[in-house]
Order: structure tokens, then C-alpha cells, then sequence
């Protein structure tokens, strides 16, 4: 939506109907539940106004969201979305997914990255899944 500046139905239904379990340019994209993706998408945009500035919190100041690749912005957005409004994902499932989203875009430093700031979300929002389990 961002690069081709398609609205939320037509980018929901390209991915859904050409992506999602097709082979596009050579490349075979694996299938994907079309019901979780629509809602993960249609969150990120229903709630990025909430999200962005969480997400420009756990940036270093040196490097703000806006000035980050748009992939990359969109990788941090969903992830951030999982994080602070599906309790349902388990914190650390979804870091390690959104890393490997981020490792199939990119090879330098970017997943890094990724797994960084959510990271840092993760334990500022869901303190209570990474506190240790008290020694029996």
C-alpha cells in the first residue's frame, strides 16, 4: 500500500488471490491462512497511529521510522500490531516470525533490527511472559 499506493481492499485481495500460496516471477510463495493475514493487515492500518509512535520509541533516535525502508516499516508495524493487540500470539512466536519475514527481504542488518525493537516492545508490553519462572 505504501509503494504502490493501492487502498486497503485492493492490496488485501492482490495478496490474497496472486500471492498467497502462488508462484509469482518464479518465485512460489507458501500458502498463508488468508483470514489471519487480512486481520494482521487490516489491524496495522486501522491502528497504525497507535503503532508508529511505539515503534519510533524502541528506534534509536538517530534512525526514526520514517526514515527506514518501507518493507522494513511494514515488517515492524505488523510485528508491532501482534505484540500490543493480539495476547493471543505468544510474544516470543511472534519476534522469531517477524525475524524471518525480515531475513526473506533482506540479508544485512535489517533482522537485526527487527528483532531489536520488537524485542524491546515485547518487554515493555508484555513484561509478565519473559519474567522467570520462580525456582521449584
Amino acid at each position: 500500500m505504501d509503494v504502490g499506493g493501492a487502498s486497503l481492499p485492493e492490496t488485501l485481495e492482490q495478496f490474497v488471490s496472486h500471492r498467497l500460496g502462488q508462484e509469482l516471477e518464479g518465485e512460489h510463495y507458501l500458502p498463508a491462512d488468508a483470514d489471519f493475514f487480512r486481520a494482521i493487515v487490516s489491524g496495522v492500518v486501522g491502528r497504525q497511529i497507535e503503532i508508529d509512535p511505539l515503534i519510533d520509541q524502541a528506534l534509536t533516535a538517530d534512525w526514526p521510522l520514517g526514515r527506514l525502508d518501507k518493507t522494513l516499516c511494514a515488517i515492524l508495524r505488523a510485528g508491532t500490531f501482534e505484540l500490543c493487540f493480539r495476547a493471543d500470539i505468544p510474544a516470543r512466536v511472534a519476534i522469531v516470525e517477524y525475524v524471518d519475514v525480515a531475513r526473506a527481504f533482506f540479508s544485512g542488518d535489517e533482522p537485526k533490527l527487527v528483532n531489536a525493537v520488537l524485542d524491546r516492545l515485547a518487554h515493555a508490553r508484555r513484561r509478565s511472559e519473559f519474567e522467570a519462572e520462580p525456582e521449584k
